[in-house]
């Protein structure tokens, strides 16, 4: 008898499907590894939610202490002290002039209190950032194999989505200010981990024969020779850092984070175009005047070092 066709491919197809379907583990495994992964979360927040919560107390006063300071200061006082932290970065009259018109601009359209929650959030999250990613920049550049590992580390947290870091904070600590600044700081702390490690690789090497020639300490050389002259390259870490945490302040609007990224937030949630737009530009400007004030500082640091070169 002639074979069935039918059946034929039918067979075939059996045969061919381990090439159109990726071998994968067992279903019923996989489900019971994600729902003992969850349960221990919860069972942990069920444990010790409110030491973890008293763990981080400290931390949410520093943050009211910040927002408070921000956006109950008179407003006079934040417009000469932002020009002049940008004519101290630039010494450039026309860097003061844009700092202040876009903060006027934003006190005109009704967000000026909440673009102060906004720049305290960040400038927190930065102080934090950068008193973090130093060291361990520093620490990456000194231990290889450590910082192989670290590295491997940095890219996963630089390409994970942000939204995902939203997901463990809010299991172990709700919704606000905390966890919001969490993840902020998560998102935010790579670039100036990365830059510091290579602001020291980039010093050049006659400068270390010439500290080893002065018979400079490992500690000493470092402080006095490569830190120095790494700081334009670590500026520009700090710059990047502030962009980031600037772009996560909306993001983490979703777990409760007050300011111009929760109007956003409503304004998508409502479809008022007009209010979106507003708070979008409002959060141009402010990343304008971080991303000005941070390269014009680094520009001089750069020109300082050229200088002291030459």
């Amino acid at each position: 008898m002639f074979p069935d066709p039918l059946e034929h491919a039918a067979n075939a197809g059996e045969r061919m499907d381990w090439l159109l379907k990726f071998p994968q583990l067992d279903p019923d495994w996989l489900l019971t590894a994600k729902r003992a992964i969850d349960g221990s979360l919860k069972a942990l927040t069920r444990s010790y939610g409110q030491s973890i919560e008293d763990f981080f107390y400290p931390l949410l006063q520093v943050l009211i202490f910040f927002e408070n300071v921000m956006a109950n200061a008179p407003w006079p006082l934040i417009v000469i002290a932002a020009g002049a932290l940008a004519w101290f970065a630039s010494r450039r009259w026309a860097e003061v002039a844009g700092v202040v018109a876009t903060l006027a601009v934003i006190g005109l359209l009704g967000l000026w209190v909440d673009s102060m929650k906004t720049i305290s959030l960040v400038l927190s999250a930065t102080i934090f950032s950068v008193a973090i990613g130093i060291p361990l920049g520093i620490v990456m550049n000194r231990y290889r194999r450590l910082g192989a590992g670290m590295k491997g580390a940095l890219d996963v947290m630089q390409t994970m989505p942000p939204f995902v870091y939203l997901i463990p904070v809010v299991m172990l600590l709700g919704i606000g200010r905390v966890p919001g600044f969490i993840a902020v700081v998560i998102y935010a702390v790579p670039p100036i981990i990365r830059l510091t490690d290579l602001g020291i690789r980039l010093v050049d090497k006659e400068m270390l024969e010439a500290a080893d020639a002065f018979g400079c300490s490992p500690s000493q050389k470092l402080w006095k020779v490569q830190m120095p002259l790494a700081i334009p390259t670590v500026m520009a870490g700090i710059n990047q850092t502030i962009m980031m945490a600037l772009g996560m302040v909306v993001i983490a609007s979703m777990i409760g984070v007050q300011g111009l990224g929760l109007n956003v937030l409503q304004a998508i949630a409502n479809q008022y175009f007009t209010q979106g737009i507003f708070n979008g530009f409002a959060i141009v400007g402010i990343a304008i005047i971080f991303d000005r004030i941070s390269q014009a500082y680094g520009r001089r640091l750069q020109k300082h070092r050229g200088a002291s070169h030459d």
